[in-house]
């Protein structure tokens, strides 16, 4: 059997591929089921071109095609259910529970949605309903359901009972909830599983403790959950009922959700866009960025055209003017994504955030420096001219000073403005460092060469 090890994913998508017969292709993925996790079949599977990604499907296992079909992307997803027959489509809904199912109901079209409702058994339909009295942007909406509760009637011989049953992950504790449902202490298992069966459960129980409510946001809720160092919190609701909780695993998958969502929108893209998505939906996701990038790139153009007769008169101006704007693009960035990871881990604050200016300044000051010295030296052995050196030197300088200056607040101001900054605030910085380079280039250029 050949292995394949997730570093090696692009060899077996290679093989796929390059496979001439039914039969091999069966064999390799047979093996790959063997050998990879579901999150790495579902890569495979969006690698794939879409004219061959049927056949692929096909020769998946059912468990196989369930697990990586709650997994894909969403364009993936949809193009799954739009593609395969009905019947194929509604047996891929029959085991979805309610936590899969909160998040195709956002992706997949309603008949499949109320087909999937109706598979639910009674307490998933009701955990269901419950999720539905909160938004998306709501932790009470993704709470998990998989936790242990006792009330405050129950024994220690009871309890020990339902831990032989087997613990949900991530468990450290069991909830102690009053005969309303509602929350009132924490019993650690280890507690439990050392306690003697004539102890007293309530004398056991940990009472203060730190819960998240339903209506909390549900990225900094997860951020709550990380810094906690517990493998979950409970989740309650107005009224002090326990709905749910949040584990670490699923917390960690929301700070890297929040992280996709920005690498994705830097760059122009949605964070769920199918490799193979179509040219018509690809090019619409994209194109609306080129265009703010182009309308900005006039802008720094237009700039340039107040000193053309500068340039006309000193060519040297025109060779060196990349240098200028390239330096403080990169020094602005550099700053811009250090502020934005910041942001978005919520450790910029008001507070902080004229300390960690000057710091950037700094930085932006002595990278300004000695970078503006190196350039122009570099640019008087290239020309021989000492006053284009100075030129070169100080626009350097104050350019990347700039940057530092704009990666810090640009981001800063898109933020209160409730615009997030990893989506424009690199085509904002961008046109800021050009801008002011070709300005302090150029107009120093006037000043000392004319």
């Amino acid at each position: 059997m050949i292995e394949y090890p997730v570093d090696q994913l692009p060899q077996l998508i290679n093989d796929l591929l390059q496979c001439e017969t039914h039969a091999q292709k069966s064999q390799l993925l047979a093996d790959a089921q063997l050998n990879l996790s579901t999150e790495h079949l579902s890569l495979l599977f969006e690698a794939i071109p879409k004219e061959q990604r049927l056949e692929i499907w096909q020769l998946l296992d059912k468990d196989t095609q369930h697990e990586i079909f709650v997994t894909l992307s969403d364009d993936s997803c949809l193009w799954l259910l739009q593609t395969l027959d009905d019947s194929e489509a509604y047996a891929l809904l029959d085991e979805v529970n309610v936590e899969e199912l909160l998040e195709l109901e956002e992706v997949i079209p309603e008949r499949f949605v109320d087909y999937a409702k109706k598979q639910l058994d009674e307490a998933q339909t009701k955990q269901y309903d419950l999720a539905q009295q909160y938004s998306p942007e709501q932790l009470g909406h993704w709470a998990g359901f998989d936790f242990l509760k006792i009330t405050e009637k129950a024994t220690i011989a009871g309890v020990k009972k339902l831990l032989q049953k087997g613990l949900p992950q991530y468990s450290e504790v069991v909830y102690l909830v009053s005969r309303q449902g509602s929350l009132i202490g924490e019993l650690a298992i280890n507690d439990l599983i050392k306690a003697d069966e004539g102890d007293n459960l309530l004398a056991l129980a940990h009472y203060d403790f730190s819960s998240l409510h339903a209506d909390d946001d549900l990225y900094e809720a997860a951020e709550v959950v990380i810094h906690s160092e517990k493998m979950a919190m409970p989740v309650v609701n107005s009224d002090n009922k326990l709905v749910g909780r949040l584990t670490i695993s699923a917390a960690y998958e929301l700070r890297q959700e929040i992280a996709d969502e920005a690498a994705a929108k830097a760059g122009g893209l949605r964070e769920d866009e199918d490799l193979f998505a179509s040219v018509k939906k690809s090019a619409k996701n994209r194109g609306i960025w080129l265009g703010i990038n182009l309308a900005t790139a006039f802008l720094a153009s237009w700039f340039i055209g107040l000193f053309g007769a500068t340039i006309e008169q000193v060519v040297a101006l025109a060779v060196l003017m990349p240098v200028v704007a390239s330096m403080g693009g990169i020094a602005g960035s550099q700053t811009l994504t250090v502020i934005v990871r910041g942001l978005a881990l919520g450790q910029v604050t008001d507070s902080n955030r004229n300390a960690l200016l000057k710091k950037e300044l700094r930085v932006g000051a002595v990278n300004g420096l000695v970078w503006a010295l190196v350039i122009g030296g570099l640019t008087f052995a290239w020309f021989s001219d000492t006053m284009l050196s100075i030129t070169i030197t100080i626009a350097i300088l104050l350019n990347l000073v700039a940057a530092s200056l704009a990666g810090v607040v640009i981001p800063s101001i898109l933020d209160k403005m409730k615009i997030d900054p990893a989506l424009s605030g690199s085509v904002i910085l961008t046109t800021v460092t050009d801008i002011v380079g070709f300005v302090t280039f150029l107009g120093l250029g006037s000043l000392l060469l004319l």
